[in-house]
Order: C-alpha cells, then structure tokens, then sequence
C-alpha cells in the first residue's frame, strides 16, 4: 500500500477497493457498537438518576467497558491502516473515502463511497462530497506513462 502523502492512479485507487472496503467495514460496524454500548450506559445513568440509585451487576458494567474500549480500538486500528495508506476518511457514517491524485500538475480527489462498484466521481480538495464530477478520459488516464 502506498504512504502518507501518497498520490494515486485511478487503477490504484480502483486496485485498493476490496482491502479499504473491509477495513471501512469493520470500523463503520465498531462505530454502531460503540454508539450502542454509550446509549446502553446513557439509559442506566438515568435510571440510576430517577430511581436514586440502583443496584448494578459490576461484572455486567465491566464486561460493558471491555466490549467498548475493544470496539474503539477496532475503529482506530482501521482508520489508521486507511489513512496510513494515504487515503483520507471523509465520513465514516456513509463510508467516504477520497484519494488524492494529480491531473495536470493539480491535485484532485477520486471519489469513493461504499456501496459503489467502482471510483466513478471525483472533486476539487477545496469541494466535497457535493461537488462530485463523473471522472473523464482526463482523470483516469492522470499518473500513467
């Protein structure tokens, strides 16, 4: 995989796709976890408020804080190997990633949201995810000899 800083060939981006996808996977499926657990604990902070106290299962609170903290590293474990290769997480709640690639001496965005077979869109780095453009013969050609 490429470094930080890395700039990108539409076939490489492409060629990422299966591995980024699965780490994407696994950190969007953490995030749900760890959104769970903190409501779970949210809701037993208030009823422990409402009812003035509660007797609570200590075992159940510990294996609750262990399941969470698991789940955080696994979202941080995964970002970093993403953003380690030089791709950047745009939104983890969608799971959009850009790759930055040079067309023409100016640096541009490929464009990627899972569910989407391939890079089809791409945008300026000061656009987002509403600015996308179709990618042309321009783009996919950009970075190759």
């Amino acid at each position: 995989m490429k470094t930080r800083g890395s700039r990108f060939t539409l076939a490489e981006a492409q060629a990422m796709l299966p591995v980024l996808q699965g780490l994407l996977e696994r950190a969007m499926h953490a995030r749900r976890r760890v959104q769970e657990f903190d409501e779970q604990l949210q809701n037993l902070k208030s009823r422990i408020l409402l009812h003035g106290g509660l007797r609570i299962n200590i075992i159940d609170l510990i294996h609750h804080k262990s399941e969470h903290d698991k789940a955080m590293q696994q979202i941080k474990d995964s970002l970093a190997e993403i953003t380690a290769a030089g791709v950047q997480v745009k939104d983890l709640d969608i799971g959009l990633l850009d790759f930055p690639c040079v067309v023409n001496g100016r640096t541009i965005l490929l464009c990627w949201k899972l569910g989407e077979k391939a890079i089809t869109h791409w945008h300026g780095t000061d656009e987002g995810f509403a600015g996308r453009k179709p990618i042309d013969d321009r783009i996919a050609r950009a970075g190759k000899i």
